[in-house]
């Protein structure tokens, strides 16, 4: 994976805070300076903390562990969805629905009430019910794909949460924390970034910096998961051939216990019966003969 440069940052816009009236002092360490009442993010910061967060997020994908991404504004909704579906990974644009962590199991139940209102639209039952009660349930199915429909394969909770806006999304975090899921976040100078565990400085209302952040992330996930990729097929063709190589040692004996042995046996056998009779006719024969003379 290429680093990114400052500049690609600066190009997208990344170094742009908020006004200093809405500044959160926590984010002092991450400003470079003011100019015309705007916070500037020093960008040498933020290429650090960037390549923290791509190294971890490559690390969990490799693993096998499933990150949830997070973002409901409107600038940066449709940009998550793409890049969470290129790397496989759920999202959450539409609304973060309450207790989605902390109450996961019934969430799940929402999620299978989904997958039931599918099938019945796919196998042909719901052509049976009456055109009011059709009506509801495509109502109901249009809602729930809506505000459940990219976690349905997240089956458990998921390893990490990367968040875009924290502040906006803080009962996301809240949840996280409570439950002690890391949190990744991009932090605008308007946030508090020790609310997460891997703060990303950069401006999170520019569609270009979200794209980009977001692009560089993903690209270590998916690094992540070729690699997990790669390892597993490789682990693969050493049991096939190690399965190969015994099948190898133990091919000589068999055919070392079969014909040959049975040729070796077998034909001395013969050859000392046919010995031993001839030598018994003969003892048998040569007393006949004296007592005859």
């Amino acid at each position: 994976m290429s680093k990114i440069t400052v500049q690609q940052l600066l190009n997208a816009g990344v170094h742009f805070g908020h006004l200093r009236r809405k500044w959160n002092p926590q984010m002092a360490p991450y400003i470079f300076m003011e100019k015309n009442g705007i916070h500037i993010i020093d960008l040498n910061k933020t290429v650090l903390q960037l390549e923290d967060a791509s190294n971890a997020l490559k690390q969990m994908a490799r693993s096998g562990k499933k990150i949830l991404f997070v973002g409901t504004k409107k600038q940066a909704k449709d940009i998550i969805a793409e890049k969470a579906k290129g790397c496989d990974m759920p999202y959450v644009t539409e609304r973060w629905p309450g207790g989605m962590l902390t109450n996961f199991q019934t969430i799940r139940k929402t999620v299978k009430k989904m997958s039931r209102l599918d099938s019945m639209v796919k196998d042909g039952t719901a052509e049976t019910l009456s055109k009011k009660e059709r009506l509801v349930l495509d109502r109901t199915k249009t809602k729930l794909e809506k505000d459940f429909g990219s976690i349905a394969d997240l089956n458990r909770l998921p390893a990490a949460i990367f968040i875009v806006d924290i502040k906006r999304e803080h009962i996301a975090v809240a949840e996280a924390k409570r439950l002690n899921i890391p949190t990744f976040g991009m932090v605008d100078t308007n946030s508090n970034p020790n609310d997460v565990d891997f703060a990303i400085p950069a401006n999170d209302d520019a569609a270009d910096s979200v794209a980009l952040i977001l692009d560089y992330v993903t690209q270590a996930i998916r690094e992540g998961l070729a690699d997990r990729k790669a390892s597993k097929d490789a682990d693969e063709d050493d049991d096939s051939s190690d399965v190969a190589a015994a099948l190898v040692a133990a091919a000589p004996e068999s055919s070392i216990a079969s014909a040959p042995v049975a040729e070796v046996e077998e034909v001395p056998v013969l050859a000392v019966a046919e010995t031993e009779t001839s030598d018994i006719q003969e003892e048998n024969t040569t007393p006949e003969t004296e007592s005859n003379d």
